[in-house]
């Protein structure tokens, strides 16, 4: 393995005078707020919320704890990169454990598959449970692998909005491995040419609505998500997924960020096409850079008062947002894991919903994440379980969704009653509702999308804002709405891209 390179978004420059203003501390946030002032500058955060992490936070309700965001771990380098720029032990404030078992998956026809990290165990289980080779399994994981190692790296690792980056020697790589059939193919359809089991199709196509797309309309290109649980694992940071945001607040604390909470920010400060600071509760923050974590639509429509550039980023469709039930439940379940996902039987027409009718649908697909599982007793009384219950939504686009409540609960409780073979509702002792409203009022998330826009057009990597403003000079972008996307590992990369820019002065 050859030496790292020197990640320039860390060399100390003469930047001790240049202050710094970051709006949002959601975890894109802090990231960047890390790597600017280990790069030398004076950075201030300032956050609405009385707390830190955005999407990744928790709450408690009674004896039960619950994330209230992210659930999933993967690629847990770009943190532990953090923790070595700072030249601190990454131990002293967060550690986390690789899983066995990325999810196990419920069928209505009572199928129960256990997608294994383990390559062998994985192939053996799907051959069992559905028939399909074990080298189609071996040659998708392979195919994934080679479109993230040479397309997923080089394109959401660096901006693909900088003219310099057509001259990186790895993109002659990158653009060899982009065949055509991973552009121009749908993901469902490489996924049918992909596997014999339809249910196979159907579980790999969930991959999708990690960007919060539509697996039927998404380019095959997606197909490489898979690589990152399969190839390189899934994990589970003790203490939840809050662990994340506390260890990465108490880093950049300690190298000397100050955070700024219950402060809304009301105005970008513009003058002669620079930012000069933010107007903040009245009062003005002067600032030579700033960096805005919130949703780009957001931050052109109420911060710049620029409503024709708003505009123009509403013509990307927005990702897929979420209905989440938090709920305490006096039993446990033995054949539940950390991770669950009980299918839709008609998968396609799901997504039509999501995206076309925007309507709820009567049999969704549903997720639902136990921290309880990995570390019992700690968020959840001993024979009891936190479940995070989530299905797909469509964006907000003012549905009453405290009206539609209702039908959520009762799809879900009459699926999950179905499957399990038990009443589950008995035993739900406490309950927390987040609707897109809720995600759109708690995050600044445009319409509630949990990834910004949605990836169902071949172009849409290059039609995401990027992570600079090209006509206001200082101005520059993070976080899921922007390059390269939303998810905990593609805002940690974009913090790094971010910073990267900033620090070069490109």
């Amino acid at each position: 393995m050859g030496r790292r390179k020197k990640d320039p978004s860390c060399v100390m420059h003469t930047n001790a005078s240049k202050q710094v203003l970051i709006i949002g501390a959601g975890i894109a946030g802090i990231a960047t707020a890390i790597r600017l002032r280990l790069a030398g500058y004076q950075v201030k955060v300032i956050e609405k919320n009385s707390y830190p992490g955005g999407k990744l936070s928790s709450f408690k309700n009674g004896e039960f704890s619950f994330d209230a965001g992210p659930s999933l771990f993967t690629q847990p380098h770009f943190i532990e990169e953090l923790f070595e720029l700072a030249k601190e032990d990454i131990n002293r404030y967060f550690s986390y454990q690789k899983e066995p078992i990325t999810c196990t998956y419920f069928y209505e026809d009572g199928t129960v598959i256990k997608a294994y990290t383990d390559k062998q165990k994985l192939a053996g289980e799907l051959h069992e449970k559905t028939g399909e080779p074990a080298e189609h399994i071996y040659r998708f994981l392979q195919s994934a692998d080679r479109l993230y190692s040479n397309i997923g790296i080089f394109f959401l690792e660096q901006s693909l909005h900088k003219l310099k980056t057509l001259f990186k020697k790895n993109i002659l790589a990158a653009l060899a491995t982009a065949r055509p059939k991973f552009i121009f193919k749908s993901m469902n359809s490489f996924h049918e040419e992909s596997f014999t089991s339809s249910k196979l199709v159907q579980l790999f196509n969930r991959y999708a609505t990690y960007n919060g797309s539509n697996p039927y309309k998404a380019p095959a290109m997606l197909s490489m998500i898979p690589h990152l649980e399969f190839n390189i694992g899934t994990f589970y940071p003790k203490g939840g997924m809050i662990s994340i945001t506390n260890a990465l607040v108490a880093l950049a604390e300690k190298k000397g960020v100050s955070f700024l909470y219950n402060q809304q920010v009301d105005e970008i400060i513009v003058s002669n096409k620079k930012v000069t600071g933010a107007l903040v509760g009245g009062q003005k923050i002067d600032a030579d850079i700033i960096v805005s974590n919130i949703d780009a639509y957001f931050t052109y429509k109420y911060l710049l008062k620029d409503d024709n550039k708003a505009k123009r980023i509403l013509k990307q469709e927005r990702s897929s947002s979420a209905v989440i039930f938090y709920w305490g439940l006096n039993k446990s379940f033995s054949q539940l894991g950390l991770h669950n996902i009980f299918f839709s039987n008609d998968y396609k027409k799901e997504f039509d919903h999501l995206f076309r009718s925007k309507q709820v649908f009567d049999d969704p697909t549903i997720y639902i994440n136990i921290t309880a599982k990995p570390e019992p007793g700690l968020h959840a009384p001993i024979d009891m379980e936190n479940w995070f219950v989530m299905v797909n939504a469509p964006a907000h686009t003012n549905q009453a969704w405290h009206d539609q409540l209702f039908l959520y609960k009762k799809n879900i409780i009459q699926k999950l009653n179905r499957i399990l073979g038990e009443d589950i509702e008995p035993h739900i002792i406490c309950e927390n509702v987040l609707t897109p409203a809720d995600i759109e009022h708690k995050t600044a998330s445009y319409a509630g999308s949990l990834y910004g826009t949605s990836s169902n057009s071949k172009m849409a990597a290059f039609l995401r804002h990027p992570n600079f403003s090209s006509t206001i000079k200082d101005l520059f972008f993070v976080g899921g709405s922007v390059h390269p996307g939303g998810g905990i590992p593609l805002c940690l990369q974009s913090a790094k891209i971010t910073a990267s820019i900033i620090a070069n002065h490109e």
